[in-house]
């Protein structure tokens, strides 16, 4: 491949993954606004209950009322953090939003010759894996674990604010909120083109012999290719004849989890330590998961 069609295809590539992420990222920053504005600490706290484990539960089963993708879904994650959501329940609900909502598991089951058994697999390994890692969570940290000193709603006076005034708050709060994670996206989605463009992918398929291997081969595309939840179960499908239906799952699920833009909004949030543990425990957990996938 010559520099200049090399260059093109990082472009076009480049441009696509941006077209796909940044509707996402506005319904993303939009939601986060609303939360700010509208929703307080005392609403959050009569929400999420008081139990470790149904937290966690309530926090991923949220996932299905958001058509967020992954990366959308990081900045509703850090708003509702920062308004009291606990730490276990809020990333139980960032690991299974961009993947248990309807919208994706709907193009899960277009993608793959209407298939409930894929659908099943891959909702079912999401809520898994957020349920485990939301329990190990709930006793590892007391904290958000973010970045940003901890803000509060207070010192808007939401509650004494007219609508407008709250709308006009709403709008604020995503324009920053936009310009924040978006600069991230960016350099992300630089990243991902350039490895799709640089990285052969039949050097990657080369390696995946046995189930272990081919889904490790499989997660690693998933995070080299950066694919919004909402279209990558018709790339997954395009490897089925190659590939076993659990590494396939692997994926689905890691893909939505973990991605290069994802992961430079999550160290724009996170503490780093937090982010590569985090990372450690997906990985781990969605492997064993796939090896138990049969079909």
């Amino acid at each position: 491949m010559s520099s200049q069609s090399s260059f093109l295809q990082l472009n076009s590539i480049f441009i696509s993954i941006l077209i796909e992420a940044i509707p996402f990222i506005l319904i993303g920053v939009i939601l986060s606004g609303i939360i700010q504005m509208f929703v307080s600490e005392e609403m959050i706290a009569k929400i999420i209950p008081k139990n470790r484990f149904l937290a966690v539960l309530s926090g991923a089963l949220a996932g299905i009322l958001f058509p967020a993708c992954e990366c959308g879904i990081i900045p509703i994650t850090r708003r509702l953090l920062l308004k009291g959501v606990p730490l276990h329940a809020g990333v139980a609900f960032m690991l299974t939003a961009p993947i248990i909502n309807p919208i994706v598991l709907f193009s899960t089951y277009i993608a793959f010759g209407n298939k409930w058994s894929v659908v099943f697999y891959r909702g079912g390994l999401a809520l898994a894996v957020s349920l485990i890692i939301g329990v190990i969570l709930s006793y590892q940290y007391k904290d958000n674990q973010l970045l940003a000193p901890a803000e509060t709603g207070h010192h808007h006076h939401t509650d004494r604010q007219t609508l407008l005034q709250k709308l006009g708050g709403t709008l604020r709060h995503a324009i920053e909120e936009f310009f924040s994670v978006g600069k991230y996206l960016i350099i992300g989605a630089f990243i991902a083109a350039a490895m799709q463009t640089y990285v052969k992918t039949s050097t990657l398929l080369s390696i995946g012999q046995n189930d272990v291997s081919s889904s490790l081969v499989m997660m690693g595309l998933s995070f080299v290719l950066s694919l919004c939840s909402e279209v990558d179960a018709f790339i997954a499908s395009s490897f089925s004849s190659t590939f076993s239906l659990g590494s396939l799952i692997a994926f689905l699920v890691f893909g939505a989890m973990v991605d290069v833009k994802n992961l430079l909004m999550m160290l724009a949030a996170f503490k780093k330590r937090f982010v590569f543990l985090l990372i450690t425990y997906i990985t781990v957990i969605v492997l064993a998961g796939s090896l138990l996938v049969k079909g």
